[in-house]
């Protein structure tokens, strides 16, 4: 049937489309408040992967670094200051050292934080900056700890006082705070597109617990353990080399568990960075990032300090060969003959009881006999041999 002239002829779609919008909107209506603020949220606030080209995410990974390095040299100068000031030597001086230094690390770990949860950064880019950004604060800290479970270790060691390691701990936390306050500030400059987007979002984050209590509280167990554990077996090592593997074993463990927790085994690092974040309540962040580190912390010292020495002279004693006997009883002639040369020495007003030469042959055999003797209680001997020959001769 040919349509009235003027008139454009419409198909069914064009028909049905006003009724289908219809119930379409109706099923809109009839959806729950919240179910549409969730899909208003996911249309207005994109993928965050698809937002950030990656000329943008360049820019922002560039300032932050500058930040960060900004940061640690103001931090590096304000320690000169204090130890070259007045305050220099004092118990002030080094509670404002731990003071600045727990800053320091707090705040870079407050950017680094960003540029993983919110700049979206490559996980290898992020342990790269995690892997550095440990060795500058193992070679800029100037003997401050920046850990209260470190200062715990600290003065159950005895190289600090009870009553200094409590400073130490308040210093932290307090630093802590301080930084919790002062990086808002810096972000609200909008020195990135990122501060910018951050501060639109009014500076909120998300829990990085993303696993049960239990088990996220044994994740901080774990790398605190394993943290400890770096650090005790790396102290006779050389400084410049010992950063280096700590800041390894703090990038292996943050690649392991940072899933789950974000992997920070710092109680004052924690209070920083982590509890602001809307998610579990104040006991539950407590127990797993206060209670955890602690208990890996003591675990380890107790382990490496107390248990493991204690079974390796239990499971050898019992079991010594007859070679070690008798390496033992070599160790015991040349020790005796070392004492009646000695006493020969000092009180005998003639010559030796036997020649001297043969002295030092079976001062030497004995002791190329005995694998116990070392290289310096040798030289101990053939010295006071010698003092022996020129005093007699």
């Amino acid at each position: 049937m040919p349509h009235p002239p003027g008139k454009s002829p419409r198909n069914r779609t064009e028909l049905r489309l006003p009724f289908t919008r219809g119930r379409d909107s109706g099923r809109e209506r009839g959806q729950r408040p919240e179910r549409r603020q969730q899909q208003l949220n996911d249309r207005t606030v994109p993928d965050r992967q698809h937002t950030h080209p990656p000329e943008e995410m360049t820019a922002d990974v560039a300032v932050s670094l500058l930040m960060l390095a900004g940061i640690v040299g103001l931090s590096d100068a304000t320690r000169r200051l204090l130890s070259s000031g007045t305050l220099a030597g004092t118990g002030l001086s080094v509670c404002a050292v731990e003071l600045v230094s727990t800053f320091q690390l707090c705040c870079c770990t407050h950017e680094l934080k960003l540029l993983s949860d919110v700049g979206g950064i490559e996980p290898r880019l992020a342990l790269t900056l995690t892997y550095l950004a440990s060795v500058v604060h193992g070679l800029t800290f100037g003997g401050a700890i920046g850990n209260p479970s470190g200062t715990l270790e600290h003065a159950y060691r005895s190289r600090i006082t009870g009553r200094c390691a409590l400073r130490r701990i308040a210093c932290q936390f307090a630093a802590a705070a301080a930084a919790r306050a002062a990086v808002p500030v810096i972000w609200g400059l909008g020195l990135s597109r990122l501060h910018v987007r951050h501060k639109l979002l009014g500076y909120r984050c998300v829990s990085a617990i993303h696993a049960a209590l239990p088990r996220a509280a044994a994740v901080e167990f774990a790398c605190a353990f394993a943290v400890q554990t770096a650090i005790t077996h790396t102290r006779s090592v050389e400084e410049k080399y010992r950063v280096h593997a700590v800041a390894a074993v703090i990038a292996s463990v943050v690649y392991a568990g940072g899933s789950m927790t974000g992997a920070v085994f710092n109680p004052a690092l924690a209070f920083s960075t982590q509890f602001p974040c809307s998610g579990p309540s104040f006991l539950e962040y407590c127990l797993v990032y206060w209670l955890g580190p602690l208990l890996g912390m003591m675990s380890s010292v107790l382990l490496f300090d107390k248990l493991v020495p204690r079974l390796s002279r239990t499971s050898s004693s019992p079991h010594l060969s007859l070679e070690t006997k008798k390496r033992t009883q070599r160790k015991d002639l040349v020790i005796s003959d070392l004492a009646a040369l000695h006493k020969c020495r000092t009180h005998c007003s003639g010559e030796l009881d036997k020649p001297l030469e043969l002295e030092v042959e079976e001062l030497k055999t004995y002791n190329t006999m005995s694998s116990n003797l070392t290289q310096n209680k040798e030289e101990i001997f053939c010295s006071l041999i010698s003092r022996t020959r020129r005093e007699y001769e």
